[in-house]
Parts: structure tokens; C-alpha cells; sequence
């Protein structure tokens, strides 16, 4: 399977909290609910769309929990969002979680990027990341993202958790898509393609 990040972001780099104000309180985070004023009908086709082609997903514990409180309580048989959370397999990347409630759920509690890099080998479309900015770093780190399909929506927030970390390792970006809404949201669609080069900028 494919692994692919598909995350909200904003223009400065933040990835925490985009849902709600009580989201993701961590570390002081006071802006959540970034995304809700600017979300728009050309971003939910797009959701659609990757949610179309996920076979299973991978989840850090915060993001699990926050769609277990409120994906399997979805009253709506149309929509392919819930539909494939409820129904597909769940894997968890958490040393916490040791009794899940919500179905087809797996626990990852031992070494995540080899458990990772053996889910990669199994039969399938895509192995999907929404959310989990801590296990991100960790795939980030580990060279296991195959694409990154990044929502960045037009504010700054000026705190909070970034979806790259900080002094991580350096990596270029191959552009495979890129699209903006009404609202001036970008979607762009990145693979990784190695490390990047470096020069000096000179005037002629």
C-alpha cells in the first residue's frame, strides 16, 4: 500500500487543532477551529476524493480518539468519510491504547516505522494518515511518506504544533498536484524526491 499524509495546515506551518477550540489543547494552544470559517464545498469534494481511495488507515492516539468520539456516531449511510473510518482497518500508533471500542481497530504499541514499513507490504490502495502531527514526524523522519497532500488555508496562527518539525531532516518536494478553492485554499500534492540541492543566489 501506498502511504499518504493528507493534513490541514496553515500558512505558517501549523497543523494543531484545525477542527475545534478544544481539539488539541497541548502545549497552550488556544486557536483551534482554524479551518471551520474558510472550509468550502471545493474542499469537501476534494476529502471525498481521498477518502475514495484509502484501504486502511494510521492514526497517532490524539486523532484516533478525537474521530472515535464522533465519525461512528454519523447518521449519514452516504458518506464516504464515516463509511470508511467505521468500516475499514484502523492502526494506532500508541503505547496507551490497550483496549480500543471501535472496530477493525490494531494497536501499533512496539517499534512504529518497522510495523509501518510492513503495512506498506501489504496488498492494497492507500494506507492513509489524517491528522497525528507526532506520528508524522516519525514517518517524516523514518523516509515512509510516499505523498503528502497538504490543505493549507490563508491565516497565520503564530502558535502551535507544525506539521514539518522543526531542525528535522532536509527534503525535497516533487509537485504531483495543485488546486486553490473560492475560499483561497491551496491543495498541493507532494512526493518526496530525495534530498534537496543547494546554491547561491547571484545578481547578474
Amino acid at each position: 500500500m501506498k502511504l499518504t499524509v493528507t493534513t490541514f495546515v496553515s500558512a505558517d506551518g501549523v497543523a494543531q487543532g484545525p477542527g475545534g477550540p478544544d481539539e488539541d489543547r497541548s502545549d497552550g494552544f488556544e486557536r483551534g477551529g482554524w479551518v471551520v470559517p474558510l472550509f468550502d464545498e471545493d474542499t469537501g469534494k476534494f476529502i471525498d476524493e481521498v477518502f475514495s481511495k484509502v484501504d486502511a488507515f494510521l492514526l497517532g492516539r490524539n486523532t484516533y480518539d478525537v474521530f472515535a468520539a464522533s465519525w461512528p456516531n454519523s447518521t449519514d449511510p452516504d458518506d464516504p468519510v464515516a463509511r470508511a473510518l467505521d468500516t475499514l482497518p484502523k492502526y494506532v500508533a500508541s503505547t496507551t491504547l490497550t483496549d480500543p471500542k471501535w472496530q477493525n481497530t490494531t494497536v501499533l504499541d512496539g517499534d512504529v516505522p518497522n510495523a509501518v514499513a510492513e503495512l506498506k507490504k501489504q496488498p492494497g490502495r492507500e494506507l492513509q494518515v489524517h491528522g497525528s502531527i507526532g506520528l508524522v514526524h516519525t514517518l517524516f523522519e523514518h523516509d515512509l511518506v510516499d505523498e503528502y497532500r497538504l490543505i493549507t488555508f490563508p491565516v497565520v496562527l503564530g502558535q502551535g504544533r507544525r506539521l514539518f518539525p522543526i531542525g528535522g531532516r532536509d527534503t525535497k518536494l516533487d509537485l504531483v498536484d495543485s488546486r486553490t478553492t473560492p475560499s483561497g485554499i491551496v491543495i498541493t500534492v507532494y512526493r518526496p524526491a530525495g534530498r534537496p540541492e543547494y546554491g547561491l543566489a547571484e545578481v547578474e
